[in-house]
């Protein structure tokens, strides 16, 4: 599909996304920079969907892709993708809200060397969210940061532009080039990870990936993820055993394969009694 120039397609994800999702669109719709919104729809039960719908009705900026099940969030962003016009991308968790001119400023650092741009991350109350900065999360690294010795975040510097290994899946913008050439997201990562994944591509395609530290947004952190935590837990944990196996040279040695299996895995086990809290709370407060 030809792009339009000037157009950014903002694909959002929506699985049983609840009240966040009619704010963010309402973000988005109010960029001073053209857009289009793309709503994914990975078979959301709780109608926030059709809210969305009915609000924008008739709005041509407006479209939904109705996946009829739960896809995973790389390929629901495909699918969003291929019916994109823009000549960008803007992939936006549902919980997100960004300002008028967050993507025309964003759309600035599009430069022919620059393949992905994140930015600076907050929660609700205003406090900086590591992940807007991340190095890759190699072995030897995380056995390292677990002695204190180093780090996977990257702090911010004093420059509007900052290179990094990765940002934040919470907002990633991309050139539709960048993206066709990459062949999107890896669909063999259903959800978390798939965001490291494609900044690790995007470099080793010979691109930059950077983080606008001057630019920031606000995250809320998900409805979904808050009600069905052992869901999310366990393709987080399934990500990172997927994107050691891809990236780490240390997955070439077996014995370090089978400790890391067996870590992640246990680690997940060992998470279960606050999984089934955070589930319990849950639902607890939303009676």
């Amino acid at each position: 599909m030809a792009s339009r120039p000037g157009l950014t397609s903002v694909i959002i994800v929506a699985a049983d996304s609840g009240s966040e999702l009619g704010p963010s669109v309402a973000s988005v719709m109010a960029s001073i920079a053209p857009v289009e919104v793309i709503v994914g729809d990975n078979a959301s039960r709780d109608g926030s969907v059709e809210a969305v719908a009915r609000r924008w009705a008739g709005d041509a900026r407006l479209r939904i892709v109705r996946n009829g099940a739960n896809l995973g969030f790389g390929a629901a962003c495909n699918r969003g993708a291929a019916i994109a016009q823009g000549d960008a991308v803007l992939f936006l968790n549902p919980d997100c809200r960004i300002e008028p001119d967050t993507i025309a400023r964003l759309r600035t650092l599009l430069d022919p060397g620059t393949g992905l741009v994140g930015a600076d991350v907050v929660d609700r109350g205003g406090a900086a969210e590591p992940a807007s900065r991340r190095r890759d999360p190699l072995l030897r690294r995380a056995l390292m940061s677990l002695l204190g010795l180093e780090s996977v975040h990257v702090a911010g510097d004093a420059t509007d532009v900052q290179a990094v290994d990765a940002v934040s899946g919470a907002l990633m913008l991309l050139p539709r080039a960048a993206f066709d050439l990459l062949g999107g997201f890896d669909e063999g990562f259903f959800l978390h990870c798939e965001d490291i994944d494609l900044c690790r591509r995007v470099r080793d395609a010979g691109l930059r990936v950077v983080c606008a530290n001057a630019v920031r947004i606000v995250h809320g952190k998900g409805t979904s993820s808050r009600a069905r935590p052992f869901f999310v837990a366990y393709h987080k944990h399934r990500g990172m055993w997927r994107w050691f196996r891809k990236f780490d040279p240390a997955a070439r040695n077996p014995l370090a394969r089978a400790l890391v299996w067996c870590g992640l895995w246990a680690h997940y086990a060992l998470l279960t009694p606050r999984y089934a809290w955070a589930r319990l709370n849950y639902f607890v407060r939303s009676r």
